[in-house]
């Protein structure tokens, strides 16, 4: 079976799996005016903060320099898409969840951009899942423990670029389109990067065996570990 072939198999299962996240049906709904909502989550006693978010459709930015817990912006034309937002906090832990209700599907072009500032000093496990759209992570400034994304057709740039203190995570699935990720400088770096039909480039960094490590990191204080997973596209890597 021909790569062609192999790519269409792919891009009509992404529809599909885009469809299912966004609860389309036959009917369809009609955009309205653009809303405006902001939302903030104060500070409390937690250790440590998971947040998921999950965008159907639609354009996020997420990054720090939050004075609260979380500062958000939402913008949106289509009612059925305000945001649900819940946080609890049980124990040392708080678990925070932004969501994009299901709905039906839109007629015309829909409008639906999520503006979300977090606090630097809060310990955070991060989860973003977006059916299909553009992701915009600057995430330098954060305490992360680990972070996670999964987008279905769309782009993701992420920038690491800052001084972490200690360890973390960054998984990265990607099904069409584009992930390029600005790694921070003054740590270590080991990326597994894998793309089914494009290409990887890692800038700044080396090819060891199955892996691409910079030059800090044999003997790095502080390592963050990439898993890099791209179905059709290209995987950019820049570590210098």
């Amino acid at each position: 079976m021909s790569k062609y072939v192999l790519s269409c198999f792919a891009l009509f299962g992404l529809v599909l799996y885009c469809f299912a996240l966004t609860g389309c049906d036959s009917d369809t709904v009609a955009t309205g005016p653009v809303e405006m909502e902001t939302r903030i989550i104060e500070r409390d006693k937690s250790e440590l903060v998971r947040a998921e978010v999950r965008m159907g459709a639609g354009e996020l930015n997420v990054r720090g320099g939050a004075q609260k817990m979380l500062e958000a912006e939402f913008r949106y034309d289509v009612p059925q898409w305000k945001p649900q937002l819940r946080y609890n906090a049980t124990g040392f832990r708080g678990i925070l969840t932004i969501e994009q209700p299901s709905g039906r599907k839109v007629s015309g072009n829909a409008i639906c951009g999520w503006n979300l500032r977090f606090n630097d000093d809060t310990p955070l496990d991060m989860i973003v899942n977006i059916g299909a759209g553009q992701a915009d992570l600057d995430l330098g400034s954060l305490s992360l423990r680990s972070m996670e994304v999964n987008i279905g057709v769309g782009e993701v740039k992420m920038d690491l670029r800052g001084t972490p203190k200690h360890d973390y995570d960054v998984t990265i699935q990607g099904g069409v389109g584009e992930a390029t990720i600005q790694l921070p400088r003054g740590v270590g770096v080991v990326a597994d990067a894998h793309g089914g039909i494009g290409e990887i480039n890692a800038h700044g960094m080396r090819k060891r065996g199955s892996r691409y490590v910079n030059d800090l990191y044999d003997n790095a204080k502080v390592i963050v570990h990439l898993d890099v997973k791209g179905g059709i596209g290209s995987i950019n890597l820049y570590a210098n």
